[in-house]
């Protein structure tokens, strides 16, 4: 696989308190997607956070190495499912952290049983350059079945 490199660029204004900001992806797949402290860390309001992004790459990076697993087992997936919740908690003389990325797999895949399945996520968890990096810095990840 080539080397990839993608691009986010955040925009600012104000403090930190009553500021907002607003995030747009290099390739123009999203504009201007809005946030703030206020949204951030209470009601979201219909904006986005860094850590709901963070949830978003970790369950879509999951869900294609699965889906690469599952068609090289030769059992190709007719429907992924993934959910993924980004914990961010205080931790005592760090401040604020990524704590927990709490994954749910939902996996349709014709003649594949649960033992095969097991197996497949956990080879797509290890394949995946964002669960690498979680664990990597400490946070715990949680994988389930639905």
């Amino acid at each position: 696989m080539p080397r990839i490199e993608r691009t986010a660029d955040v925009v600012w204004e104000g403090n930190v308190a009553r500021g907002n900001g607003a995030i747009t992806a290099g390739t123009g797949a999203f504009k201007a997607l809005p946030f703030s402290l206020p949204t951030r860390i209470g009601n979201p309001e219909g904006k986005t956070s860094p850590e709901e992004l963070l949830a978003a790459a970790h369950a879509g990076c999951l869900t294609m190495s699965l889906a690469g697993e599952l068609t090289e087992a030769g059992t190709p997936p007719t429907r992924l499912g993934v959910s993924c919740t980004i914990v961010m908690d205080e931790v005592e003389g760090e401040g604020h952290q990524i704590v927990a990325s709490q994954v749910t797999i939902h996996a349709d895949a014709d003649g594949v049983d649960d033992a095969t399945l097991a197996a497949a996520i956990e080879r797509a968890d290890a394949g995946c350059p964002f669960s690498t990096l979680l664990r990597k810095a400490g946070v715990e990840l949680e994988l389930s079945r639905a």
